[in-house]
């Protein structure tokens, strides 16, 4: 059975539940309303009696509209029975939704493991397209190679992977690993003059740190 199949069931047997309890508390409510009828009835009459008594001076009107109502005590006990299951849906709303975010984190999580596991097979696919001399890049066999390799990373960007820019970047710790570092008067400081291997981002969340030579 799946969680929103089981959080449905549950939201079906406490609403079972607040009827049962309601139909349990209905003789109780009914003679209460019968008693409560009869002391009405009485009440009238006395209130009769009062507002001919009370007439003159205008008491009995003020008797009589300035008493509150008393609320049904079935009435009462829907509005706790009601209030009740709100709260319980409302905490089965904030389960569902709890739950959706660790599915999503989990999701994420094991994408990027595998993401992880394929890159040094993006390694060495540029290592080997790079390791082809010049004059043979028309061969048949290079040029499967370069459109597997394209096939690849058309693959991986559609998923939400992408690398890492870094090369004439400044270094940023966030997504460059420095390896290296050089004296170099031409570039600015701590700017990026090599990169050793490649570092990739998965929705903006790092894979791997691009290894780099950093200029001092």
């Amino acid at each position: 059975m799946s969680k929103e199949e089981m959080v449905k069931e549950a939201v079906e047997e406490a609403k079972a539940k607040a009827y049962k309890e309601a139909e349990a508390q209905e003789e109780d409510v009914e003679e209460s309303a019968e008693e409560a009828d009869a002391q009405e009835e009485t009440e009238e009459v006395s209130e009769e009696t009062e507002e001919t008594e009370d007439a003159e001076d205008g008491s009995g009107f003020m008797k009589k509209f300035g008493r509150k109502n008393k609320k049904d005590k079935k009435d009462e006990k829907i509005e706790e029975l009601t209030d009740r299951l709100t709260r319980q849906m409302a905490e089965f709303d904030n389960f569902r939704k709890r739950t959706e975010k660790e599915k999503s984190q989990m999701y994420e999580i094991g994408a990027k493991d595998i993401i992880e596991k394929i890159l040094p097979v993006v390694d060495n696919f540029e290592r080997g397209i790079a390791a082809v001399p010049e004059e043979e890049k028309s061969n048949p066999f290079a040029e499967g190679m370069e459109k597997i390799y394209k096939q690849l990373m058309t693959t991986l960007e559609e998923i939400g992977v992408k690398p890492i820019e870094a090369v004439g970047q400044e270094f940023d710790p966030d997504f460059h690993n420095a390896v290296m570092h050089v004296e170099d008067e031409e570039v600015g400081e701590n700017i990026i003059t090599e990169e050793f291997q490649k570092g990739y981002l998965y929705r903006d969340s790092v894979v791997r740190h691009s290894m780099v030579k950093v200029a001092n």
